[in-house]
């Protein structure tokens, strides 16, 4: 079965763009190795951090969207974890619209029984 993900990670502020690209490239290459389809990658560029992460207040955000079993997850945060490059990744499983709506519709409810 075939979820969708969604992946965003920060590298380093420092990196020159050939670096940055081949970072991203790097890390699409163990997606698609591992089974992921529909690959949509975006580069946010380099933006100001909330908070300090090590000394960097500045980072290059990538968003990375796609399709696949889940098993792509595990090699892709390690690659992410050793690498000097990464300051921070969150991977999530995003909600199929209809999931979404039911829970949304059922919390309405909940909510209105509660009132009554």
């Amino acid at each position: 079965m075939s979820d969708k993900y969604e992946i965003m990670y920060i590298l380093r502020p420092d990196l020159s763009d050939e670096q940055a690209d081949e970072a991203i490239k790097k890390y699409r290459d163990i997606i698609e190795t591992n089974g992921a389809t529909d690959i949509e990658i975006q580069q946010r560029g380099k933006r100001r951090l909330a908070y300090l992460i090590g000394k960097n207040r500045d980072g290059i955000y990538v968003q990375v969207n796609y399709t696949g079993s889940g098993k792509e997850i595990a090699p892709l945060e390690r690659s992410m974890r050793l690498s000097e490059d990464v300051i921070r990744y969150l991977s999530l499983k995003l909600d199929p619209p209809k999931k979404a709506a039911k829970a949304a519709a059922a919390a309405l409810a909940a909510e209105s029984a509660a009132e009554a």
